[in-house]
């Protein structure tokens, strides 16, 4: 089960420094040098609810090493929740 205990490590990773994941959407081996995952989060939750708007999905780029410890990531997008995602 190496990919859950990857999805577990990026999980707790943006829990505790960026926001909770909303959903991972793809886990890739990177040429056996680690691992590369998309991820996506809720933005400012808060701040969107109270104000009545849609809430932003902020999307991800995540590099793991191989010991699947986060050694980078990198907004790649933010939309509205409501919007239809298109994958670059």
């Amino acid at each position: 089960m190496e990919i859950k205990k990857i999805m577990g490590n990026v999980a707790d990773f943006f829990n505790e420094h960026v926001a909770p994941v909303h959903k991972i959407t793809s886990v890739e081996e990177n040429d056996n040098h680690g691992w590369k995952l998309t991820v996506e989060v809720i933005e400012e939750k808060e701040y969107m609810k109270k104000y009545a708007k849609d809430e932003m999905l902020g999307v991800y780029d995540v590099q793991l090493n191989q010991q699947k410890e986060v050694t980078s990531f990198k907004r790649r997008d933010i939309r509205y929740r409501s919007a239809i995602g298109q994958e670059v």
